[in-house]
């Protein structure tokens, strides 16, 4: 094996630790997230820890780790093919790999968020209707008698509807729709990865160099992880308003009185027109508390090099 499919190799296994590990520590923030931005009109949650809290009462602690499955599943190629991907592009685009070229570094996010799209819209788009399933079986507990509108999957009270499943959601997707029902929201997906990309990047990149040490030839562990937490906290709330519609609109199951949306533009002016600006900033403290580990980790497993231990164990 030559050293360069050595590096992608040990890249594309450290970006997929980075992600199982990550996705394993903030996956019930996610959920949160993912109900406190579908909340229509009289709100059911609070904050974040109320909407934790009144999960755990009604599902349990394994009800905060619904649609993890999907995510554990197709985070790693998904986080693999974003780490990798930057690294490819900022050797293509720039000659020297310590150089600083703002330009070029946001081209090189730029191309890591459009390629990963190819795994996260459908992970993200079955992860959504599962995390959001119990926050539609409460609003069914209190209107039980009034219909919600149809969707691929039934979903309703835990006693008395058969909880949703990622495998039968994304059959009959595949089955009515094909591989198009699969990358529903694919346009609002790119629009908030590749903006996320091109802010996280080459942010990271400058403040990790702020803590360049000449002698070990990298910065600390500590510098990197730091770096990784600032930089994914600002790219997850400054993206925050286009991950609102992104899962808006990828939410397939509407409860009663939520509105289905055509596209982007519908779907922003509905919330804008009905919900005021303020719907727009939905889950945000929840992104930057999943986004920070998340990408703080990615960066220690990087900086320890786990891949390269894995492979040279085979040796």
């Amino acid at each position: 094996m030559s050293q360069q499919d050595l590096s992608i190799s040990a890249k594309l296994i450290n970006g997929g630790v980075a992600g199982l590990v990550g996705v394993t520590c903030v996956f019930p923030i996610d959920l949160a997230k993912t109900r406190l931005q579908n909340q229509h009109g009289k709100a059911m949650y609070k904050g974040m820890m109320d909407c934790l809290t009144k999960t755990a009462r009604a599902e349990g602690l394994l009800g905060m780790y619904r649609g993890a499955a999907v995510n554990l599943t197709l985070v790693t190629p998904e986080k693999a093919i974003k780490l990798a991907a930057n690294d490819f592009f900022r050797q293509l685009l720039m000659e020297d790999g310590l150089q600083r070229n703002l330009k070029m570094e946001m081209l090189a996010g730029c191309g890591a968020g459009a390629c990963q799209v190819a795994v996260t819209c459908p992970m993200e788009m079955l992860k959504i209707q599962l995390q959001d399933a119990g926050r539609l079986a409460v609003r069914h507990q209190g209107a039980a008698s009034a219909p919600s509108s149809s969707g691929p999957y039934t979903t309703g009270s835990a006693s008395t509807h058969k909880r949703p499943s990622a495998t039968l959601i994304a059959w009959e997707l595949l089955r009515t729709q094909g591989v198009a029902g699969l990358y529903k929201g694919l346009g609002a997906t790119l629009l908030r990865d590749i903006p996320f990309s091109i802010i996280y990047f080459p942010l990271f990149a400058n403040l990790n160099n702020l803590g360049f040490n000449e002698l070990t030839g990298k910065a600390s562990f500590a510098h990197s992880f730091m770096s990784g937490c600032v930089a994914g906290s600002v790219a997850a709330v400054t993206v925050t308003p286009l991950d609102v519609l992104k899962t808006r609109i990828q939410t397939l199951k509407k409860g009663q009185g939520e509105d289905i949306y055509s596209g982007i533009a519908d779907c922003a002016r509905k919330l804008w027109n009905q919900e005021g600006p303020s719907a727009f900033t939905k889950g945000a403290g929840c992104r930057a508390l999943v986004i920070a580990p998340l990408f703080g980790i990615a960066q220690g497993v990087y900086f320890i090099g786990i891949g390269e231990r894995i492979l040279k164990c085979f040796e």
